[in-house]
């Protein structure tokens, strides 16, 4: 039986629909930058976590593997991040920031953070301690029904 979803209370719609106009503002607050959303969250990650392999920034970042790969690649042509050569240890090559990545993702992060600001500004603190907590809950809720 087909039950039709009413747009205008479907918490679905509304995240998609706030997830796709975050993705927008962060484009258009990265791009004078000259990253990308998945350029920006795999410095941020590398900035939090360093010595991270492709793959596991890929499932960090929310990305498959090959366009991790392709992101990594891009990112150290520009100089911004640094791979050995060769793996120290098995296959995986650890990735770490360069000088040049830390002032990239310095000034990124202060992008992103305004963005963000934007979008939570008409939350009370206590409504926006509520939103995350919220989020998180969904997330788990979704995350240990196996997806």
């Amino acid at each position: 039986m087909y039950v039709q979803v009413q747009l205008d209370s479907s918490v679905g719609y509304a995240l998609k629909r706030t997830a796709a106009a975050l993705r927008t503002a962060m484009d258009a607050a990265l791009r004078p930058l000259s990253l990308t959303v998945p350029q920006y969250a795999c410095l941020e990650i590398l900035g939090h976590r360093p010595g991270l392999s492709g793959a596991e920034l890929a499932r960090a970042a929310f990305v498959t593997r090959q366009s991790m790969h392709a992101l990594l690649r891009g990112l150290e042509e520009r100089g911004l991040l640094t791979r050995p050569a060769s793996a120290p240890h098995g296959r995986a090559l650890p990735t770490e920031l360069t000088p040049a990545g830390r002032a990239a993702l310095e000034s990124a992060s202060a992008a992103v953070a305004r963005v963000e600001r934007a979008m939570v500004d008409r939350l009370s603190p206590a409504g926006l301690d509520r939103l995350r907590r919220d989020l998180v809950e969904c997330a788990q809720a979704l995350e240990g029904a196996g997806g």
